[in-house]
């Protein structure tokens, strides 16, 4: 018997510095009709409610920008998922800006608070600041340190509100109280941009970050195989695919923090679908698209479909 996709859709972008992610789905749908696909004909879906309009609104924590409106959002997020899996359907999230793992991972969690959960988080970004060390604010660099619970406070720089102390608690505490993954059950595919803080973190926790010169190096399939010997105790795996991990020259500028020297598609591909064939992947979240920064039409999204398009074939799994 097998499980069924239901695609989950969050057109939020309140999460970054820049305007443009939330219509990153909306983009994708557009490449799949120019090429004369019905995949999002094939599967149900959920649309998450938004709170977009909260982008004008005058922002009081500037160490945590629209923390209280992200904080709605990834609530929203981790209940959507959390109602899926427990309807042993198959979450691809499609989302905005990447604050939205925070409501992923803990949808996951809440679903299933008994199982261990390991993340594949394929990014240019390690996204492991917190409030009290982010150097922008946006909360989009922001979903991992409130996931692990720990706000680095060895690399505080800044003095935050008390009002903005408590959404963050909050946002720690989403769909699930505390931690929802430990440190040493997360790894990393293609980070290269990264602040100090975030590096010091990386280091004190022992994460692991297969960079891209590692990868092509040591070759893919080996890379991907240490990581899941690494992740082979959890019972759960979810991947996060920013498509900022891919190269921003060889692709497309259509991402809100391009990043050059990344991966190309075909490695993206290679990497999930590997990842999938363990039959532990829960849920697969797509981020980051911005059709307004792309300079080559609708290219990242071209792309990002065509990554969602080949792993989908990958992802029909028994269900447990």
């Amino acid at each position: 018997m097998e499980r069924v996709i239901k695609l989950i859709k969050n057109r939020s972008d309140i999460g970054a510095g820049t305007r443009g992610s939330d219509l990153g789905i909306d983009a994708v749908e557009i490449a799949a009709i120019n090429q004369n696909s019905d995949y999002f004909n094939q599967f149900e879906f959920d649309d998450v409610k938004t709170h977009n309009e909260s982008i004008y609104n005058k922002d009081h924590n500037s160490f945590a920008k629209r923390i209280e409106h992200v904080l709605e959002q990834c609530t929203r997020v981790s209940y959507s998922v959390k109602k899926n899996l427990e309807a042993n359907y198959f979450p691809i999230v499609l989302s905005g800006d990447h604050s939205s793992a925070l409501g992923t991972i803990s949808g996951i969690k809440a679903a299933h608070p008994e199982r261990t959960l390991g993340v594949i988080w394929i990014d240019a970004h390690a996204d492991l600041h917190s409030p009290y060390t982010s150097p922008s604010g946006n909360i989009h660099g922001m979903p991992l340190s409130a996931v692990i619970a720990d706000d680095n406070l060895d690399c505080q720089i800044n003095q935050v509100a008390q009002e903005t102390q408590k959404h963050w608690e909050g946002m720690k505490n989403v769909g699930y109280p505390g931690a929802k993954v430990l440190p040493e059950n997360l790894v990393y595919f293609g980070v290269r941009d990264t602040e100090e803080a975030e590096d010091k973190q990386i280091e004190k926790l022992k994460i692991k970050n297969y960079q891209v010169a590692e990868v092509r190096y040591r070759g893919l399939k080996k890379c991907v195989s240490e990581a899941l010997s690494k992740l082979s105790h959890c019972d759960s795996l979810y991947i996060s695919f920013d498509v900022d991990s891919m190269d921003c020259d060889m692709i497309s500028y259509g991402t809100g923090t391009p990043v050059p020297k990344g991966f190309d598609q075909y490695e993206i591909i290679a990497i999930i679908n590997q990842i999938i064939e363990t039959k532990k992947v829960v849920c697969i979240e797509f981020v980051e698209i911005n059709p307004l920064l792309d300079t080559k039409g609708n290219k990242m999204a071209e792309t990002a479909f065509e990554v969602l398009e080949a792993i989908t074939s990958t992802l029909i799994l028994p269900i447990e």
